[in-house]
């Protein structure tokens, strides 16, 4: 499926079960989708989330119009994007500063 993408639109409605050996037909994209996932080598124990990106969500409390949305109400924006993100390989070690090591150099002061 390619174009544009209505949030009311499901997307997984392009799968067809193939009626010979009653096993799923993915569409391309998701396949293509599977291939790149598959080259960054993830095991199945790894812990996988899958966020949206491109959206906001409604911080005043309106009256729920297109123009005035409830409080809390997402919209997603038309370049709207699906993140795969590994949490098992994240580095959540605290960033360090880097090391300085000053010379005491005579040649380098001005007197």
């Amino acid at each position: 499926m390619h174009g544009s993408l209505d949030p009311e639109e499901n997307v997984m409605s392009d799968l067809i079960v193939d009626p010979h050996n009653n096993s799923i037909v993915f569409p391309e994209w998701l396949l293509e989708m599977m291939g790149k996932v598959g080259d960054l080598e993830w095991c199945k124990s790894d812990h996988i989330t899958v966020e949206i990106g491109g959206m906001s969500v409604c911080g005043l409390d309106g009256d729920g119009s297109k123009w005035s949305p409830s409080k809390g109400t997402f919209k997603y924006n038309k370049d709207a994007f699906i993140v795969i993100k590994n949490q098992s390989r994240r580095d959540l070690s605290v960033s360090q500063s880097p090391i300085v090591i000053y010379e005491d150099n005579e040649n380098s002061h001005n007197h």
